[in-house]
């Protein structure tokens, strides 16, 4: 799909991208899932550098910014509603044109294309696009958090008062997420940091573009000091489940103690009087005698074991 000023998407083929390079203005592709016929289109019209589209077709990249002769290769990530939570987008950018390559659906470009196609010249210019693109992406990670918030406080609930096993695989399938958003969030903020120190370097960049990057330098510190507190809270989380779980293996522990500890004397009693002396034998031959002797000793044994417990504060 091609987005240009002012106009409706058209189609993708050699002759459209060439005829938007003959003319003056900006365009911007974006290319989901292309094909290599397409990315052979790519490569032969706009005459990328072989590295920077061996790159855009291998994805799980760390964020970087590679600068070639007349354009930039950025990698930039974003939040998308699949299994890991992210998108992988590969940007060819110059002061004529933006390129845009990812794998997976990335909502975070509808409102910038929105904006791109309904914008002002100002917001058309090559830099401003580009940095709405980034903007969108970065920006798609708040409402991803935000909705991390929510389930942290959940599983904490869940955790004081009912900890199972489905709470501790929340905990384990969370953690799990955070670490994937941290591994990109980390360098991706690294990459803008370079950027405004002037060690990288976009093409046609002005000092007043370099304001609307270091917002979104912002936003990312913002982002990655959330993703280090929610680490903590799942870390703490943990560490609740863990000691909920050990205090109830210690009250199941203590019950089984106890029961055991008052049937240890009952035991003794029993086994005593099934002894065939001659004495029992001979003396304990009524009823009477069966109940105050054989029960009642064992009642009388138990209720002192309750008696203990008790002043001990064992019950």
């Amino acid at each position: 799909m091609i987005d240009h000023q002012g106009a409706a998407p058209f189609s993708f083929d050699r002759e459209a991208i060439e005829k938007r390079l003959a003319s003056d203005g900006f365009f911007w592709i974006d290319l989901h899932r292309p094909t290599d016929d397409e990315l052979d289109v790519i490569r032969e019209t706009f005459g990328f550098h072989p590295l920077a589209v061996e790159d855009s077709e291998h994805f799980d990249q760390r964020p970087k910014l590679d600068p070639y002769d007349d354009f930039v290769f950025i990698v930039v990530y974003g939040a998308a509603p699949d299994e890991d939570g992210l998108v992988e987008v590969h940007c060819f950018y110059s002061e004529r044109f933006l390129v845009t390559v990812h794998r997976d659906e990335c909502p975070a470009f509808v409102e910038a294309r929105r904006r791109y196609e309904h914008g002002s010249a100002h917001v058309q210019r090559g830099v401003t696009v580009l940095y709405r693109v980034i903007d969108a992406l970065t920006d798609s990670f708040f409402p991803l958090l935000a909705d991390f918030d929510d389930r942290i406080d959940q599983v904490e609930d869940q955790t004081f008062s009912n900890p199972n096993d489905e709470s501790l695989q929340e905990i384990f399938a969370m953690k799990r997420l955070l670490v994937g958003v941290r591994k990109v969030i980390t360098p991706q903020r690294d990459l803008f940091a370079s950027l405004l120190t002037n060690v990288d370097e976009l093409p046609g960049m002005t000092p007043e573009d370099e304001r609307y990057f270091r917002d979104i330098y912002d936003h990312l510190i913002r982002i990655s000091d959330l993703v280090d507190s929610y680490r903590d809270l799942l870390t703490s989380a943990m560490d609740v489940y863990l000691s909920s779980v050990s205090n109830r293996l210690n009250v199941v522990m203590k019950q089984l103690a106890v029961i055991a500890t008052v049937f240890l004397p009952l035991s003794f009693v029993v086994g005593f009087f099934g002894q065939n002396f001659s004495w029992m034998v001979t003396h304990i031959t009524g009823g009477w005698t069966f109940l105050l002797l054989g029960v009642g000793s064992e009642i009388v044994v138990l209720l002192a074991f309750i008696y203990l417990f008790k002043r001990r504060g064992w019950f």
